[in-house]
């Protein structure tokens, strides 16, 4: 049964993460669609937590609707700081940084835990920063189909080192529902790192086998708590 684009229905906005474009998110794009929701992608530059805000704000403001904002991996980041917005009604983290107040992908990453995987991160060029190409399927995209997961390589896009070290001021889901998917075979950030977030941000938890790129990868099952989201009347 579909849904209709109805006015007063919540829209939703799906943001990217760093090394990636909302090109990724196509998979979960289509099924939302096919659903009657009302979806935009944002197309982050990732230079700047602030412009990325910024950019994701526009993409809101773009909507007549109460809004699910929902961010993978950095854009985590940044929908913690954009979804204060009044528009927003719930935030989805899809295997993604919830950081608190002050702080930042860079100070979420400073202590990893023993064992944990370290990320291929290239030493920064020019103040950008890029995953080993050849080291990027294994860490970020095991379970995506090869011949995609080559093309994420080769398409990546820089990742400012200022987005990393922009801190969060007032994060969104100390006032609005959130829900977090974890992704258990994750090697770009830990499962355990991700519990912990969901957990402090009082997160409705899912947990699925898969990468770092479960939003490719698996996209039913990401877009069945986007629903899920979508659905809540809070």
């Amino acid at each position: 049964m579909q849904k209709s684009d109805q006015q007063g229905s919540k829209a939703i906005v799906l943001v990217h993460g760093g090394f990636v474009d909302g090109s990724g998110w196509a998979g979960v794009y289509n099924i939302l669609r096919q659903k009657g929701y009302n979806v935009a992608v944002v197309q982050n530059p990732t230079k700047s937590l602030a412009e990325d805000v910024a950019f994701t704000k526009a993409a809101i403001d773009s909507l007549k609707s109460e809004v699910v904002l929902v961010g993978h991996s950095y854009g985590g980041v940044v929908i913690t700081e954009a979804g204060t917005h009044p528009q927003v009604t719930d935030l989805v983290y899809i295997a993604a940084f919830a950081p608190d107040k002050g702080e930042s992908v860079s100070s979420l990453i400073a202590n990893p835990p023993p064992g944990a995987p370290v990320p291929p991160i290239l030493p920064p060029q020019d103040g950008y920063l890029f995953l080993d190409r050849a080291k990027f399927a294994a860490a970020f995209a095991a379970d995506v189909e090869p011949g995609m997961a080559s093309f994420m390589a080769d398409s990546q896009v820089p990742w400012g080192v200022d987005a990393l070290s922009g801190a969060v001021s007032e994060p969104a889901w100390k006032t609005k529902p959130s829900y977090y998917l974890v992704t258990s075979d994750d090697k770009m950030i830990p499962p355990p790192a991700q519990r912990k977030m969901a957990e402090r941000a009082k997160a409705r938890v899912t947990e699925v086998a898969g990468s770092h790129s479960v939003y490719v990868s698996k996209p039913r099952e990401v877009a069945k708590i986007i629903e899920k989201a979508a659905a809540s009347s809070n």
